[in-house]
Formats: C-alpha cells, sequence, structure tokens
C-alpha cells in the first residue's frame, strides 16, 4: 500500500497554508499492440488501434486517451514529428484497449509511428501507410 502525504497548498490569500492530501497515482504505459512493424495502413480507411490493458494500476492520473499520428527519421532518433494538433482520436477510454480511427491523407512512407497519451506517452513500432 502506498502511502499520502500532507502538501502544503497555499489559500486564496496566499498568506496561510493548508494542508491537502494527495492520493499516491501509478504511471501506466499500456504496449500498443497494433498497428505493429507488419501493419500496412490505406490512407482513408478505417483501422484499428489496440494496446494492452492487462497491467492497469488501480490509480492513474488519468484514464482519458489521445492517439496521434506521428513519424521517425532514421537520422533524428529523438523527434517522433507528432500531429498534437490532429489527433487521430481523443477523448477515450483507455481501459477499452482500442480505439477505430481513420487514416489521414498523408504521404506514403514507411516510417509512420501513433503515439498513446492519457496517464503517460506510449509509441507503436514504426509501420507503414500507402495512398
Amino acid at each position: 500500500m502506498k502511502q499520502t502525504s500532507p502538501v502544503p497548498t497555499p489559500t486564496a490569500d496566499s498568506s496561510n497554508s493548508k494542508l491537502v492530501y494527495i492520493l499516491p497515482r501509478d504511471v501506466w504505459s499500456p504496449p500498443i499492440i497494433e498497428p505493429d512493424a507488419s501493419t500496412v495502413w490505406t490512407v482513408g480507411s478505417m483501422v484499428k488501434v489496440s494496446w494492452d490493458t492487462s497491467t492497469r494500476p488501480e490509480h492513474v492520473t488519468s484514464w482519458v486517451g489521445k492517439l496521434v499520428l506521428g513519424f521517425t527519421d532514421d537520422n533524428e532518433d529523438t523527434n517522433e514529428h507528432l500531429d498534437l494538433n490532429d489527433p487521430l482520436a481523443d477523448g477515450f477510454n483507455l481501459t477499452q484497449g482500442h480505439v477505430m480511427v481513420r487514416v489521414p491523407d498523408v504521404t506514403a512512407s514507411n516510417e509512420y509511428i501513433v503515439v498513446l497519451f492519457g496517464d503517460s506517452g506510449n509509441k507503436s513500432p514504426q509501420f507503414t501507410i500507402v495512398v
């Protein structure tokens, strides 16, 4: 069992403090099952993105998910080029373990990834999108 710790929090006038107990939270990064390295999506089609929910903890920061498309460049190991302005899906419950999305109109490439946000970010292996 995790311990809770009192954390001083300023009141509205900032001259006094009161103790607030913060519940412990676990970080959860559910592994993405699909797409995987053998996946090929076609622009305009409906596809399923799924992740493993078997390891979900009791307390997480957020159960609300957001899924974004990105790509990695073999020459730039750290930049995922995430399209945060146009998520593939947003506002779904992470405990569902999957979400259906429409493949956006993008340039064909075999360097695409999806990143699942909620409690923590988790990215898929690279996969292919064709036109």
